[in-house]
């Protein structure tokens, strides 16, 4: 199983929310491409990139940086946040980034995001965005929430070309109080797509109980920040 270091991107700065409430943000550093060559050095294949600004404001903010740490580090980067056209898309592999996340602009414009997948330039390029609060999804940074469950989307796209799903669980996001297992796993059992499952995880208790689960990797932030346990320790428990 894979980790997936995150950094999340708000006014240039390595930032959390809590719950995914823009107002209840924590700095963890002013510098992302440093940052990102600490986790390289710490021997992880992944990274997860999040534009917070992006997915707030609908359009990418931080091309610039996440260019740099593609080409400085060597990391596997998979980006969301704010890509809301085919522009934009390529505009990121482009600029050295392996996959790219959707997640407002394909639940808002279905027909769009499935002729996407008949591009072959974007197979296994990109990953669909899943972020739930109680099941329910939410787009727009979060801020807006939709009827349409999680689970019912991942079965829709079961047969696609995706490289993945990133499930959220919005409510254990940046909480470190554990991720949501019975979700977890439930998204996992509803579809062939490999689920990446984000949100929660506070100690390495909660790696190995999420090691159990038929998922493709796991995405950290905050408890790596917060200290709770470090890259290696993290890579050792789901690679172990």
């Amino acid at each position: 199983m894979y980790l997936f270091p995150s950094i999340d991107l708000r006014d240039g700065k390595v930032v959390r929310l809590h719950k995914g409430d823009y107002d209840q943000e924590t700095v963890y550093g002013d510098d992302p491409l440093e940052q990102a060559k600490l986790f390289a050095d710490a021997g992880v294949t992944w990274l997860h990139v999040v534009d917070l600004d992006g997915a707030r404001t609908g359009h990418a903010v931080h091309h610039a940086v996440i260019e740099r740490i593609c080409k400085e580090t060597g990391l596997k980067v998979q980006v969301g946040g704010g890509v809301r056209t085919e522009g934009t898309i390529s505009r990121l592999l482009q600029a050295g980034v392996f996959r790219v996340v959707l997640g407002t602009a394909a639940l808002r414009n279905w027909s769009w995001f499935e002729a996407l997948m008949g591009n072959p330039t974007y197979r296994g390029r990109l990953v669909l965005g899943l972020d739930a609060r109680e099941g329910k999804l939410a787009v727009s940074g979060w801020e807006e929430q939709l009827q349409t469950t999680a689970v019912d989307i991942a079965k829709k796209v079961s047969e696609w070309p995706l490289s993945a799903i990133v499930y959220t669980d919005i409510t254990t996001d940046g909480t470190l109080t554990g991720p949501n297992l019975p979700a977890v796993r439930q998204m996992a059992e509803s579809t062939y797509v490999p689920i990446i499952a984000s949100g929660g995880v506070g100690s390495l208790e909660d790696l190995k109980k999420l090691r159990k689960l038929p998922i493709q990797g796991v995405i950290v932030g905050k408890a790596i920040y917060e200290g709770r346990f470090t890259v290696a320790q993290a890579r050792k428990t789901l690679e172990e």
